[in-house]
């Protein structure tokens, strides 16, 4: 052996008797954060001794430490400093490890000097996209519904209806608690200001529960880990409409929201109110062609009026959470208020009726239809949560929720003389309280047997019960008084009972991260219908099936990530859409459901490749592939009568299962940076999509390309000032009749913080058309050729301008994790 060779060797062991290695873990909540900086300074003079980054699950390892004492500082950029004082290296045989280090999102202040940091929009997971809320600044002030329509997975229509790449059946989750409800209205009823993350989770794991063909939305709260009190108010308004569209009333945008939370030691508590309106303005200009072979005439019926929409939303939610010690944790939660939503479609129709024969005109009748459609519910939900860690570190949790929600709401219908209103041909009135009962309880545990994976396994169970009156009513012109109307008043009950297990197997070695899971489900559903003047029926329909699920994730040494995933989901359709018996939607439609409706089931396989670049950039893109057996569609098919209505005919909306539904896509999105200033987040889906199915005895097939494309523009004109320009673009789509023509909204923000940034002043214009763009409106046609065609034209309220004020007495994040309804929101 060399001289110099024997040197080294005397040196290194020399050394190495000294040296010692320190291990820790970074999360952001539940999930690991890569690329965060683990820096060790001297203790004694305060100098950088070593630095390394987090790998793909949050874990780092400074090696060859001297003996010594020593601090450790944890950071990440949007995310509040860490330091860890008091580490001691002793001898060459000391590993220390630091263990998991939570960094709570924030600016990070230091006496003297301002850092500042911008969060990446999105994070890729090993089965989902996590998106930041704060970085979509034209959703301050509004709603949920207001974030999610900047996601590249998400589109939002005229209508209201949000899909997740294409699908409408997902379900979502608040706080990772379950809820089982309407998307539109459980996000319209929190406050934007309130949200941190959005997940979108498109290939969720056995331990989720399987509903919702197109995945879940987890979303989550703003919080925090630090002792103290937190307070946020926000108020909202909107200038006067720039363009009534002929309505009768002015619209009202206002609302305040505010959140209270206060942390010491072993309690955590929260209080959250909000109280909102909101109202659209609008119009409606339809057209419909009906054929009538058997007496061989032609009827036309275009319409044109008022289509506009009052919403009010007020609720009080109350949370408690106690931690007695390590392995303890108590929570209890409340949750009440209020919904409202009245829609107005005051229509003039024109109704003319031709012979087939020579096109000649047989009758014309004018009328002016009033119409109010009432949604409302009273609501009440409370829950209590334990869990509960084991020495050997297995943890048990435990949950359990109940609900009780009264729905209910008339609509009335009133056709009156075209020129004359004075004039009245029918007045009727159609009411639906259906009171529902919800009851939710789960037990979950993990553990890990093994050295390649954690175990999750649970159970849980759920029981719906929503019992329905509806009672249709006319007024008798002669006497004054109103009589029932036997055939569209009904009893309908619904009994749904729900037993579930699973088996969860999660893990992660050296550069791979892995799932695998097998969920259990048994359903019992008993349907009770009675017409008036009909013998009760008693439909059941009841499964057993299992849902598998499965994941992995690579890590390239570039900081590529790969993943494939695959899971099977079911959505379950809510009561109204299997409601047999008619309710008088518009004058010129009735809608109804199918008492024999099945759930829809769902296979989903993705593959996915992201990568984050260290200067902020980012880009990810998923293909995936969906199939969904009975797919559930609203179709049309005529009645015809003279007798109950003044249209000659009358068009049937039903809910049913028309068949298969395939969707073939890919995912993209991207954030970068051209300038320091200069800030961009563009996604966008596209996809194929085909109906193959059949309906009233004729076949459906329809496939079509259709795409959505959601982006924001950034630019920070100083740390306190910056103007943001959102653009939600939703292709054409088709439908099993027909198709719904592309729909728009470009958005512009300019946003002021005040009071070294407690104040924050949003002013937002809303769907910008300055009369040119045609912006959010959209055009649903329907058709079976040779019976009927349909296209309905829905104008929306443009330009319209709000004001956005957000104050926070304290800087300290806010921890509320409120519970919201499971059941009642989908039914409402």
């Amino acid at each position: 052996m060399k001289l110099n060779q024997i040197i080294l060797m005397v040196v290194f062991l020399a050394t190495s008797s000294i040296f010692g290695q320190l291990t820790g873990k970074v999360k952001d909540g539940d999930y690991p954060l890569e690329y965060a900086t683990a820096t060790l300074f001297s203790s004694q003079s305060k100098t950088l001794v070593a630095g390394v980054v987090t790998d793909a699950m949050g874990t780092f390892k400074i090696g060859n430490v001297k003996a010594g004492s020593y601090y450790l500082e944890i950071s990440f950029i949007g995310f509040d400093k860490k330091i860890i004082k008091d580490i001691v290296i002793k001898n060459r045989n000391a590993k220390i490890d630091v263990g998991t280090i939570q960094l709570i999102s924030g600016g990070n202040n230091l006496e003297n000097v301002t850092i500042t940091t911008e969060k990446s929009t999105v994070v890729s997971k090993i089965d989902r996209q996590v998106y930041d809320a704060k970085s979509f600044q034209n959703s301050q002030g509004g709603t949920a519904t207001d974030v999610l329509r900047n996601l590249p997975s998400i589109s939002i229509d005229g209508q209201g209806d949000i899909s997740v790449r294409g699908a409408t059946g997902f379900m979502v989750l608040l706080n990772g608690k379950p809820t089982q409800g309407s998307i539109t209205t459980i996000l319209g009823q929190l406050p934007a200001n309130a949200i941190d993350k959005v997940e979108v989770v498109t290939a969720p794991s056995a331990k989720y529960d399987p509903d919702g063909k197109a995945g879940i939305l987890n979303i989550i709260t703003k919080k925090g880990a630090t002792n103290g009190a937190y307070a946020q108010i926000n108020v909202k308004g909107g200038f006067p409409s720039i363009e009534n569209y002929d309505n009768k009333d002015n619209a009202q945008r206002y609302g305040i929201d505010g959140t209270y939370n206060v942390k010491k030691d072993k309690w955590d508590i929260s209080l959250g109110g909000s109280f909102g309106r909101n109202d659209i303005q609008g119009r409606r200009e339809g057209d419909v062609f009906t054929n009538n072979i058997t007496e061989n005439y032609k009827t036309q019926f275009p319409s044109d009026g008022e289509r506009s929409t009052d919403e009010l939303n007020y609720s009080g939610r109350f949370t408690v959470d106690y931690t007695p010690d390590a392995a303890n944790n108590f929570s209890v939660g409340f949750y009440a208020g209020k919904r409202k939503n009245e829609r107005t479609a005051d229509i003039y129709y024109n109704n003319k009726r031709t012979s087939l024969t020579d096109g000649s005109t047989l009758k014309t009748f004018d009328y002016y239809n009033e119409n109010l459609r009432v949604r409302d519910g009273d609501f009440a939900l409370g829950s209590f949560d334990y869990s509960h860690i084991f020495k050997n570190k297995s943890k048990l949790t435990s949950s359990f929720l109940y609900e009780y929600t009264l729905l209910g709401g008339p609509t009335t219908n009133l056709n009156l003389g075209f020129s004359d209103p004075s004039i009245v041909y029918q007045d009727e009135y159609n009411t639906n309280d259906n009171p529902l009962y919800g009851t939710r309880a789960q037990l979950d545990y993990e553990f890990k047997p093994f050295s390649f994976g954690k175990l999750e396994a649970g159970y849980q169970f759920r029981k719906l019960k929503h019992n329905g009156n509806f009672i249709y009513e006319r007024r008798n012109l002669t006497s004054g008084e109103f009589e029932i109307v036997p055939e569209f008043t009904s009893v309908v009950n619904l009994d749904r009972l729900l037993h579930s297990g699973y088996l969860q197997l999660n893990g992660s070695k050296q550069k791979w991260e892995y799932a695998a899971g097998l969920r259990l489900e048994s359903m019992d559903r008993d349907f009770y219908l009675k017409g008036y003047n009909e013998p009760a029926e008693n439909l059941s329909y009841d499964y057993v099936k299992l849902f598998p699920s499965a994941s992995a994730q690579y890590t390239m040494d570039n900081n590529v990530k790969v993943k494939v995933g695959y899971s099977k989901r079911v959505d379950r359709a809510p009561t109204y859409k299997m409601n047999p018996f008619k309710e008088r939607e518009h004058s010129e439609t009735f809608e109804q459901g199918d008492k024999n409706l099945r759930p829809e089931f769902t296979d989903l396989v993705e593959l996915g490749i992201s990568k984050n670049f260290k200067n902020g950039n980012s880009v990810f893109a998923t293909a995936y592939y969906r199939d969904t057996q009975n797919l559930i569609n609203r179709v049309n098919t005529l009645s015809y009568t003279t007798a109950e209505v003044l249209n000659d005919t009358i068009l049937d909306r039903i809910y049913t299962n028309v068949g298969r539904g395939k969707a073939i896509g890919l995912e993209i999105g991207t954030q970068f940076k051209p300038t320091t200033k200069w800030t961009n987040f563009v996604g966008a889906n596209v996809y194929n999509f085909n109906i193959d199915g059949s309906f009233d005895g004729k076949r459906i097939n329809s496939n079509a390309i259709q795409y959505s494309i959601n982006a924001n523009s950034t630019y920070n004109f100083s740390g306190t000032t910056s103007l943001q320009f959102t653009l939600n673009y939703l292709s054409e789509k088709i439908t099993a009749q027909g198709e719904d023509s592309r729909f728009y909204s470009p958005n512009l923000t300019l946003r002021k913080t005040f009071l070294d940034n407690q104040l924050v002043a949003t002013l937002q214009w809303q769907n910008i058309d300055m009369g040119l763009l045609n912006t959010n409106e959209q055009r649903i046609t329907t058709y079976n050729p040779g019976e009927f065609y349909t296209t309905t034209n829905y104008v929306y309220e443009v330009d319209m301008v709000i004001l956005n004020l957000s104050y926070t007495f304290n800087k300290s994040k806010n921890k509320a994790k409120f519970i919201d309804s499971e059941f009642g929101k989908k039914e409402f």
